[in-house]
C-alpha cells in the first residue's frame, strides 16, 4: 500500500471540517539569500502548525486553514522579511499556545526572528492587555502629565531595615514609584513579607509628610505555586503595584495576574533574563518582547535597557520598543516605557527631548552620587524631570 496514499486518506477521513477564516499575523526576518530566507519563511508555515510532512497532507481543511500562510515577502535592507498569517484557531485562544503558534519549534532553527506581531480582532478581546496602562497609572499617582520618577531598593544584602529606610527617603524626595531590585526574593536577610511590611509602613510615614501619591513595587517573581500569594500579600498590605520578570516566570503568568480579580494592582515588567531571546539576530525583537507581548500579556510598564548606559541598546531599538509600548490598538491600553540602566541627572534633557513625558525614568546609582543626602538628591532629580517638561 502506498505510504502517502494511506496518510492521504487517514486524516482527509479525521481533519475537522469546522474553519474560522480570522487569521493574525506576524513579521518574521529571515537571513540568507532569497532562496533561503524563502524557504524559512515556509518552514515557519508548517514547524509552527501542524509539524508534520507537508507532502502527507492533502488539499482540505488542514492545508487551507491551519497552515501559516506567507503573505508577504519582502527584501528590506538588510534580510529578507516575511509577514505570515496564521489561523486563530491555532492559537486555542490561549496565552501560552499563542506564543507557541509565534516562536514555538523555529525558536531553535538558526536566522530568524520575530519582530513584530498583528493581533487579529478576537484576539484583542480575549488577550485583555494591561488593566491601568499609561492613563491609569497617572490617575493613581494624580500626576496628569510629565515623566514619573521611579528607581529601585538595592543593593541586595540590606537588611530590610536598611531597605525600608531606603524607601523612606526616596518617598520623602518625590520618587513617584519605589519597586524592589528584582533580585530581591525571599532572601533570609530580606524575607518577602517582612520586606513589604516594612517598607509600606515607611512610605505610608513619608506619605503623611508630603501628601504625595507613591507606589510601591514588590518583587512577585517566585515560583509558580507562590505568586498569587505573594500579590494578594502585597495588595494587602497596601503595595500600590507588583514587579515581575516574564523572562523568569513566563508572560502568561503576567496575564494571570493582572486578570485576577483579588489582586488589581498596575504590573511593572522586568527585562531579566530575556536577554537571550533579544538582543541577537535570532529571537524576538526587543520591540515586541519588551513592548508588544508584555503590553498584550498585561503589563502596564515595561523596564528595558536605556540607549547609551551600560547595555547595548541604540537609540533606533529604544524608539522601537516605545513605538510597541505606545501605538494605537482599539481595546488595549499604551504603557509606559521604562527605560533604565544609565539614567544619570546629566542627561534628563537628552532623555526628555527623546522620550517625551509618558515615560518612566528608573534611576539607580544616579540618584546617590550627587550629593551624600538622598533626599536632597531626588528632589533634584524631580526639579530637572519638572523643568524638562515646560
Amino acid at each position: 500500500m502506498n505510504t502517502q496514499n494511506f496518510f492521504h486518506d487517514f486524516i482527509a477521513k479525521y481533519s475537522t471540517s469546522s474553519e474560522t477564516s480570522e487569521r493574525f499575523r506576524a513579521l518574521y526576518r529571515l537571513e540568507g539569500n532569497e532562496q533561503e530566507a524563502l524557504e524559512r519563511a515556509k518552514d515557519i508555515c508548517i514547524e509552527q502548525t501542524i509539524e508534520f510532512p507537508e507532502d502527507l497532507i492533502p488539499e482540505g481543511f488542514i492545508r487551507n486553514a491551519v497552515f501559516g500562510r506567507i503573505d508577504h515577502f519582502t527584501k528590506t535592507d538588510v534580510a529578507y522579511c516575511a509577514l505570515i498569517s496564521f489561523s486563530i484557531d491555532t492559537t486555542a485562544c490561549e496565552f501560552t499556545q499563542f506564543l507557541n503558534v509565534l516562536f514555538g519549534n523555529i525558536s531553535l532553527k538558526d536566522g530568524i526572528r520575530l519582530e513584530r506581531v498583528e493581533l487579529s480582532p478576537t484576539l484583542m478581546k480575549i488577550f485583555h492587555g494591561p488593566r491601568f496602562g499609561i492613563s491609569g497609572i497617572r490617575n493613581i499617582l494624580q500626576r496628569n502629565s510629565g515623566a514619573l520618577l521611579a528607581t529601585a531598593l538595592k543593593p541586595m544584602g540590606l537588611t530590610t531595615k536598611g531597605l525600608a529606610e531606603l524607601a523612606y527617603q526616596f518617598a520623602l524626595g518625590g520618587i513617584d514609584i519605589i519597586k524592589d531590585d528584582h533580585g530581591l526574593a525571599n532572601q533570609p536577610f530580606s524575607t518577602f513579607k517582612d520586606r513589604v511590611a516594612r517598607c509600606m509602613e515607611a512610605i505610608h510615614n513619608a506619605q503623611k509628610i508630603t501628601g504625595n501619591n507613591i507606589l510601591y513595587a514588590p518583587n512577585i517573581t517566585a515560583p509558580h505555586d507562590e505568586i498569587i500569594e505573594r500579590a494578594i500579600f502585597a495588595k494587602e498590605h497596601g503595595a500600590g503595584a507588583l514587579l515581575i520578570a516574564p523572562g523568569l516566570v513566563g508572560f502568561d503568568a503576567i496575564r494571570m495576574i493582572a486578570a485576577h480579580k483579588k489582586i488589581g494592582l498596575p504590573l511593572i515588567a522586568h527585562p531579566a533574563f530575556a536577554g537571550s531571546f533579544a538582543i541577537h539576530q535570532n529571537g524576538i525583537s526587543p520591540a515586541c518582547f519588551f513592548g508588544t507581548l508584555c503590553r498584550i500579556a498585561g503589563a502596564d510598564a515595561t523596564i528595558y535597557p536605556n540607549f547609551g548606559g551600560r547595555f547595548s541598546f541604540s537609540r533606533q531599538v529604544c524608539a522601537e520598543i516605545v513605538r510597541a509600548c505606545t501605538e494605537e490598538y482599539e481595546t488595549i491600553l499604551p504603557i509606559f516605557p521604562t527605560p533604565g540602566g544609565g539614567m544619570t541627572m546629566e542627561r534628563i534633557s537628552e532623555m526628555s527631548a527623546f522620550y517625551g513625558n509618558d515615560v518612566i525614568y528608573l534611576v539607580g546609582g544616579g540618584l546617590f552620587r550627587h550629593s551624600n543626602d538622598l533626599v536632597k538628591n531626588c528632589k533634584h532629580f524631580r526639579s530637572l524631570i519638572e523643568s524638562a517638561k515646560e
